[in-house]
């Protein structure tokens, strides 16, 4: 996206494939910067493992926090790396105490920092009891970094680090070794124990370290939940379910890609599918998988791995497909927005472009659309977790569609679905401090102003039930 370029971040998901050490590894690339989208947290339904990745000089962040509760929602194993450590960064100890307070994990630090910023020169990787000295260089990370690996004890490691970071080191060793919980398989994937590795990626130092411990402890592509049951992935037929939908990657083609998240037996180019949620077939003729700007066509594919399908509108995000017995994965639930603003055409003469990008971009997940349940009310209210995600919305309908939008914020900061649907809403009566309006699927939604108005609203009217921070779609949809 041109937009990605003109700012120099990330705004999308990606989903990029490479081979190492003898594994196929997906990895499932999501923006870090504060104002990330939803699609972030799509792309956790799609992830058998998640890799939370630290600035070592600011530690945990908003975001962070963010992702964190979704990771724990779906219960993943969740590998730390902290990163930059040849920048000012905090003391190593007190960023791994900031992930057990926060978060509640056990930590196991993996390797171990020597010095950090311009003082950074190595990792103690505590698995062979052996030091990584590296060499700076002017490669930033293009190639692997140079590396002297010395026995922990070998007399040459005093000459090589300054005495106050030996002194240092062959303290925080020792105290590691005697409070540190130890590196348990089982904890790793209960999402108990996050291994942490450091290093700095610029540098490409401690990324080798990281993936070899990543594969050895990551959990493997494991069973989703379907309404029949557990869908192992040695179920002979093929299913999978689409996490991402991603319009215009190619500009020129006006292509759709829908990112399909392979659960069970083997997907085969040109093969036909259910598509459960209209119960038609469709042909996968094709299908693609990415790295970096490339594309390349995919011939077969097995659980755990991800295909892009340009199949355009023919998938929604949720959607189920499969082979033989009719199987239906759980919906992709609609987490709380925090921003809201209606969007208004100001030119009646791009009422159809306004209707088709709407349509499209909502298609794709790019924000969530409410309605205000006046009839006299009709400007879509969209919603979304971060502003960048408003700014990129309004860049699309331009670029894309040829329709300059405005936007109009309105005063909320938290969604919550009413359970129990109208019936719920109509036994309580009016209701003060909050507005009622309605989602995609008509289904009523309340917007506070603030966490205290939702514990407010419970406590004086809890006939109302239970007030959800997020929705699954309906099953039904057509």
């Amino acid at each position: 996206m041109d937009l990605e370029k003109q700012r120099g971040i990330s705004i999308t998901s990606t989903a990029l494939v490479f081979e190492t050490e003898g594994h196929q590894v997906t990895l499932l690339d999501t923006p870090g910067h504060q104002d990330f989208g939803e699609d972030t947290y799509r792309t956790l339904a799609a992830a058998d493992n998640a890799v939370m990745l630290i600035d070592a000089g600011k530690g945990l962040e908003p975001q962070t926090r963010k992702l964190f509760e979704v990771c724990r929602m779906r219960k993943l194993p969740i590998f730390t790396f902290i990163n930059k450590m040849d920048r000012p960064a905090l003391e190593a100890l007190e960023l791994l105490d900031e992930i057990e307070k926060e978060f509640g994990l056990s930590t196991h630090a993996v390797n171990w920092p020597i010095g950090s910023g311009d003082r950074f020169m190595g990792l103690y990787y505590r698995p062979k009891d052996e030091v990584h000295l590296f060499e700076k260089d002017q490669s930033h990370g293009s190639k692997e970094a140079t590396v002297c690996v010395l026995s922990w004890g070998n007399p040459l490691l005093k000459e090589r680090i300054p005495e106050d970071l030996y002194q240092q080191l062959e303290e925080e060793i020792e105290l590691l070794d005697a409070v540190a919980p130890s590196l348990e398989l089982e904890k790793i994937h209960e999402g108990e124990l996050t291994p942490v590795f450091f290093g700095s990626a610029m540098n490409n130092f401690g990324v080798k370290l990281f993936l070899d411990s990543f594969l050895k402890y990551a959990q493997q592509p494991g069973p989703h939940m379907a309404d029949v049951g557990l869908i192992e992935p040695n179920y002979p037929e093929f299913t999978g379910f689409v996490f991402k939908l991603q319009a215009n990657m190619d500009p020129k083609h006006r292509d759709k890609v829908a990112f399909v998240r392979v659960c069970s037996g083997q997907f085969t180019k040109g093969m036909k599918v259910q598509l459960a949620r209209t119960g038609k077939q469709v042909a996968l003729t094709r299908p693609q998988k990415m790295f970096a700007q490339d594309r390349m066509t995919v011939e077969t594919g097995f659980a755990g791995d991800v295909i892009g399908l340009n199949n355009p509108n023919t998938f929604a995000i949720g959607d189920t497909i499969y082979t033989g017995t009719r199987i239906v994965f759980p919906g992709i639930p609609s987490f709380s927005p925090e921003l809201f603003s209606y969007m208004r055409n100001p030119n009646p003469s791009k009422y159809k472009q306004f209707q088709k990008g709407l349509t499209e971009l909502l298609g794709e997940g790019a924000v969530q659309v409410l309605y205000s349940v006046d009839s006299g009310r009709t400007d879509p209210i969209l919603a979304a977790v971060g502003q960048l995600q408003f700014e990129v919305l309004q860049y699309r309908m331009l670029s894309e569609y040829g329709v300059e939008v405005q936007l109009e914020p309105l005063g909320y900061s938290v969604a919550r679905w009413v359970t129990g649907g109208w019936p719920a809403l109509q036994r309580v009566g009016k209701l003060y401090n909050c507005a009622t309006v309605k989602d995609w699927w008509g289904r009523p939604v309340l917007l506070f102003r603030n966490e205290w108005s939702v514990s407010q609203l419970k406590a004086e009217s809890s006939e109302i039930g239970e007030l959800a921070p997020y929705a699954l779609p309906p099953m039904d949809i057509q």
